[in-house]
């Protein structure tokens, strides 16, 4: 087995003193491999491509928010997985991007070995600086199973992150219109 990701998985499960050979063990190696390729797919993603040049001209300059983003990672510390929805806004500067960039730029750094205070700052850090805006917010909240099935097992625990930038940061009356309208005020 060339294949450092299925050998891993492998030697996992006989770590564990589980038999490979076993009929519901044989292919495990290969899907796992393919599995954690997919998880972690936010490494060899561009973020040029990810925002495919959708900026448009503003006509606003109101928040744009977009809520409820699902998001999958892999907690850095436990390789377990964390998960939750992410609340991304922000105030137009000379432009808009389209919406659909949005959950594409969450999942980029989602996709990835992660701590949820990286994974917000860098969400908002990356639409600050390619969008420029006059200001951006990002809330996240996530389960992660290294607190609900290990150590503390503690099944109800949630985490909740935030970035504020630019008038987000600066301004109270913004930040509190974000918070209100993400539900978390």
């Amino acid at each position: 087995m060339k294949d450092p990701l299925e050998n891993t998985a492998l030697q996992l499960i006989r770590g564990i003193g589980e038999d490979p050979r076993r009929e519901g063990l044989k292919k495990t190696p290969r899907r796992v491999a393919s599995a954690w390729r997919e998880m972690t797919s936010g490494y060899s993603a561009d973020l040029d491509k990810v925002f495919n040049g959708a900026f448009f001209k503003a006509y606003s300059r109101e928040m744009v928010i977009v809520k409820d983003v699902s998001f999958y990672s892999l907690c850095e510390h436990h390789l377990l997985p964390f998960f939750g929805k992410a609340h991304v806004a922000y105030i137009p500067g000379r432009h808009i991007v389209g919406l659909s960039k949005i959950p594409r730029l969450v999942e980029a750094f989602a996709r990835r070995l992660q701590v949820q205070e990286r994974l917000t700052a860098q969400v908002a850090d990356t639409l600050f600086k390619k969008l420029k805006p006059r200001g951006v917010g990002v809330i996240m909240e996530a389960q992660h199973l290294c607190v609900n099935m290990r150590g503390v097992k503690n099944e109800t625990a949630f985490a909740v992150t935030s970035s504020m930038l630019g008038v987000f940061q600066t301004d109270s009356r913004v930040r509190a219109e974000f918070l209100d309208l993400a539900g978390h005020r």
